[in-house]
């Protein structure tokens, strides 16, 4: 007993020290408050040393655990003191400090400006309607019908899947997706503008819609949420040639008169025959210095176009048959042609973006260079 009451009265006189000093040796709060832990904190010494209390003679309890409690008072007295000190101080500086001018002006708000896509888009639309186009809207979610059946999907279609397509209600109202012409899909595409538009009216007509679409894809040039422009026209007599100039001269105004142009065949249940459109690579630019060795070079290094200094932005084609007579539309006495294109691959092209996720990421550092 006799070893617990000097180990207990020994500990209350190194606490009992000028912990006032200690604590004005503290520069900061932070200091302070760590400082203060070591002493009296649930870790500190002062908890430590309470711990013996059990251990002591119980004629001697009474008086130590006074004393105690009248270190620990000392120490909480000596904190706050020194607390309110650093608070004075900080106070001191703010008001000793440069005055404020409350009569300066105030700092500008800085206009906001469009997202790239947003700008894109207007500017797309612009040059279909100086060729003469419409501009239209439809809707984002789409019975399975307009977006897949009457546009020549059949009805085993990869896109009809669950896996490829985002769809809010199956057939016959059941919630599993997928199937029939009765369920309900977010849009894969905007093509679905020209079943709207050609059971609401008659040709000759020349519409061009642009919009949200979702798929299930996302990686760095595919993401679930994107953007498309499509288009079409429908008149009498119109051929392949006509869409030929259609899209070369929008592809010449909005990438350059310079930038070369091809087409190449390619599928689509819409369209017959369809194809596929690519323009020379924006990055590597093989048409500039063709054939020289500086060319060669940059489309080696360009993982975009896969060195092949070309890159597709859109599908195309003479709108199928079947379109025409699951709209109402006589195949045998009109005839079009139909388009559709990501804005987000054009933008990206247009700014030399490498990787889409970049555009939806809202950040307004990379934004602001756009």
């Amino acid at each position: 007993m006799s070893d617990a009451v000097q180990e207990f009265e020994a500990g209350l006189a190194r606490l009992g020290g000028d912990v006032t000093a200690t604590f004005a040796a503290c520069i900061d709060e932070n200091a302070l408050r760590a400082e203060n832990a070591k002493l009296a904190g649930p870790q500190g010494e002062l908890t430590a040393l309470l711990k013996l209390m059990p251990k002591l003679p119980g004629d001697r309890r009474k008086e130590l655990g006074q004393r105690a409690n009248q270190v620990k008072q000392a120490i909480q007295s000596a904190f706050d003191g020194r607390l309110a000190a650093i608070a004075r101080a900080i106070r001191e500086a703010e008001l000793s400090g440069p005055q404020l001018d409350v009569s300066l002006p105030g700092r500008s708000v800085r206009p906001g400006g469009q997202h790239p896509i947003t700008k894109t888009i207007e500017e797309l639309l612009d040059v279909f309607a100086s060729l003469g186009f419409e501009i239209s809207e439809s809707r984002e979610i789409e019975l399975a019908e307009y977006n897949f059946g009457r546009l020549g999907f059949p009805p085993d279609h990869p896109a009809t899947d669950m896996q490829d397509s985002f769809f809010v209600k199956g057939r016959t109202g059941s919630a599993a997706g997928g199937g029939g012409d009765d369920a309900v899909v977010l849009r894969t595409h905007a093509t679905a503008i020209q079943v709207h538009e050609m059971l609401a009216r008659k040709p000759p007509m020349a519409v061009v819609a642009s919009g949200t679409v979702y798929r299930r894809d996302d990686d760095a040039t595919h993401s679930p949420m994107f953007h498309q422009i499509d288009g079409f026209l429908v008149d009498k007599n119109v051929s392949f040639a006509h869409l030929k100039g259609v899209l070369t001269t929008f592809l010449k105004r909005t990438f350059g008169a310079d930038v070369p142009v091809r087409f190449r065949p390619s599928y689509f249940p819409f369209v017959e025959p369809g194809g596929e459109l690519d323009i020379g690579c924006t990055f590597c630019r093989p048409w500039v210095e063709a054939g020289s060795e500086a060319q060669i070079a940059r489309t080696l290094a360009c993982r975009t176009c896969k060195q092949t200094g070309w890159i597709e932005v859109l599908g195309c084609g003479s709108i199928h048959p079947v379109v025409f007579e699951s709209c109402g539309v006589d195949p045998n006495e009109w005839s079009g042609f139909a388009w559709g294109m990501g804005i987000d691959r054009i933008a990206m092209l247009r700014h030399g973006i490498r990787d889409i996720r970049m555009l939806y990421e809202n950040d307004i550092r990379f934004l602001d260079q756009l």
